[in-house]
């Protein structure tokens, strides 16, 4: 019998304890043909094992998506770099976290302005229905504002081991080999440099891309466009006897006027409220439709000043790509914002938890190299979770939110208290709430005779228009 070794590696670092053996049984006496078909290998799969350091990630963003991700890495033993730009970043947001983030991120109270337990939804001519009167006494809706629950997500990270870094994301170069490093470029700031900050470079195993709608890390891997929507927001403090009126309360505003594919809100923040709009179909309108949006609320915040103006691109689907070998995109980068709602804070604290959590298994809590496949079990149980989801408000926002009178049938729908259960069932927990077939079948009825009547109603507002 003959045996041979041949040395395994890991990157640059030989590893002399594992080998793949070649067991040979064949007898020296039989023909070239004979020791072919009678030729047998065994081979020990090469242990690719980190040599004295751990895994070291990069994850490019300190949003949600990047706080969480950096949190659950650091915590699973990953040596772990966040890179942010912007410390103090203001994203045009509504900030409504459902109820399950709270608990499920263990958030602290304290960095949520308000629980709202009431909503508006106002219709085109002007039409309100109250929303939430299935909420328990224990539910409700937060509010936070964007800069606080980010620097709270990221000073976690930093907490848990993670090295928080003010610097901006240039590129970065892809690995020759399927263990090389990626060499990221970046600017980082620290406050002893000139504005212009100082270049640098870092080397790591893998990257996760939580850089939101504009993602360079994302261009990096040659990931894809998708449509985006502009969400702009004016934040504005409002006298406190108007306040007063939005302290439990948010408004959304559905119309032509207000945004021909999306809609207009009034979220209350700690002492102002956030006033704003999204449309994809129309973005150079979108300032005439934040004009509209103020107008149908000027009798509730009439006195208030504008204290700040925020705009923000917003995706509108999944990237055709959303990883590649040891890089994964999360977050508003992923394109992981739904539609109808336009809810993205949850969805990508979530998405960058579950990608970490897929690294810190598939390295052994940061005792081995990771390769695609191990990215690929984070996409599989996003998708396989949240994707149905998405496909469904899809469907509604491509049925009531294309003409006005379908999104008068929409509110009128939404007076009823079964889809108000169903609704925040499902968004306060993030699960399909189990319905009733009975209610379910009164729900189709009444959802297409709204639809017919939404059509009937098209039908004789064009005839007035000929």
């Amino acid at each position: 019998m003959a045996t041979f070794a041949l040395k395994s590696f890991t990157g640059l670092r030989q590893s002399p304890t594992d080998q793949i053996t070649f067991v040979s049984n064949v007898p020296s006496s039989l023909s070239r043909s004979q020791r072919r078909t009678s030729l047998k290998v065994t081979a020990s799969r090469a242990s690719p094992k980190l040599a004295n350091r751990s895994l070291r990630v990069a994850v490019i963003g300190g949003g949600p998506a990047g706080g969480a991700a950096a949190e659950t890495l650091a915590q699973g033993g990953i040596e772990t770099i966040l890179i942010e730009r912007k410390m103090d970043n203001c994203k045009p947001c509504g900030g409504a976290i459902p109820l399950c983030m709270v608990g499920e991120f263990n958030l602290p109270l304290d960095i949520i302005d308000r629980r709202v337990t009431k909503m508006k939804m106002i219709s085109p001519s002007n039409i309100a229905v109250d929303i939430g009167r299935t909420l328990k006494e224990h539910e409700y809706i937060g509010m936070a504002r964007r800069e606080v629950l980010d620097q709270y997500l990221r000073e976690r990270a930093e907490k848990s081991g993670a090295t928080v870094i003010n610097g901006l994301f240039l590129k970065m170069d892809l690995p020759e080999n399927w263990d090389s490093p990626y060499v990221l470029h970046y600017t980082e700031y620290d406050g002893k440099t000139e504005a212009t900050g100082q270049k640098k470079t870092m080397e790591v195993d893998a990257v996760i891309g939580a850089d939101g709608a504009n993602s360079r890390v994302a261009k990096s891997i040659g990931a894809g466009d998708y449509d985006y929507a502009i969400a702009f927001q004016e934040r504005i403090r409002i006298p406190d006897d108007k306040m007063t009126y939005y302290e439990d309360l948010a408004e959304m505003y559905v119309g032509d006027d207000v945004s021909p594919d999306f809609y207009g809100w009034v979220f209350p923040k700690c002492d102002h409220v956030a006033v704003g709009t999204g449309t994809v179909t129309h973005k150079g309108d979108i300032k005439k439709f934040q004009l509209a949006t103020r107008n149908r609320a000027k009798d509730k915040i009439l006195g208030g000043k504008i204290i700040r103006v925020e705009a923000h691109p917003i995706p509108e689907h999944p990237r055709p790509r959303r990883l590649s070998k040891r890089v994964a995109l999360v977050g508003d980068a992923a394109g992981y914002v739904t539609k109808c709602s336009g809810e993205g804070i949850y969805f990508a604290a979530k998405s960058g938890r579950m990608c970490a959590e897929a690294i810190v298994e598939g390295s052994q809590n940061g005792k081995k190299m990771i390769d695609e496949s191990d990215l690929r079990k984070y996409l599989e149980k996003w998708d396989k979770t949240y994707l149905p989801t998405y496909r469904v408000l899809d469907v509604l926002q491509k049925v009531f939110y294309r003409s006005n009178p379908a999104r008068e049938a929409f509110v009128e729908m939404c007076g009823d208290e079964y889809v108000q259960k169903m609704t925040f069932d499902s968004y306060l927990y993030k699960r399909v709430a189990p319905g009733s077939p009975l209610e379910d079948l009164k729900l189709a009825v009444n959802t297409i005779g709204s639809v017919f009547r939404a059509n009937a109603l098209r039908r004789e507002i064009e005839k007035l228009n000929v």
